[in-house]
């Protein structure tokens, strides 16, 4: 037995407001049912779903943390401020990454990064 995906669900406190903000990190819309107040969500490979009826408790601080990998941070760090999202600055980790984090509207944490050799060596 093997797994085949995994696919983060996100509990929001209005999804069509998270639909457009992940619209503004380059996330495109795979399926969507505003019934349900449900989303799915992909950027390449990579799946995304945004949930308003997991949301028991809107008002509690967000635990999770989804680590995005792009393949040219730099570039994708100028893109984000491109469209609007308040992003810090890049910074180089103790270990190795070039990276920047940040939160989606509902509190859940969002890293990005790219391993600083690779990015360097571009």
């Amino acid at each position: 037995m093997r797994m085949t995906r995994i696919v983060p669900m996100l509990p929001v406190r209005n999804m069509p407001a998270s639909v457009a903000f992940y619209e503004a990190l380059g996330f495109e819309v795979e399926d969507r049912n505003d019934g349900w107040r449900w989303a799915m969500l992909r950027f390449g490979d990579c799946r995304l779903m945004v949930d308003e009826s997991i949301n028991v408790h809107p008002i509690a601080p967000r635990m999770s943390v989804l680590y995005l990998y792009p393949d040219d941070v730099r570039a994708y760090h100028a893109t984000l401020r491109a469209n609007g999202v308040r992003v810090p600055d890049l910074d180089e980790t103790f270990y190795g990454m070039t990276e920047f984090r940040f939160e989606d509207p509902d509190g859940n944490r969002l890293w990005v990064g790219q391993v600083a050799a690779a990015e360097g060596a571009r």
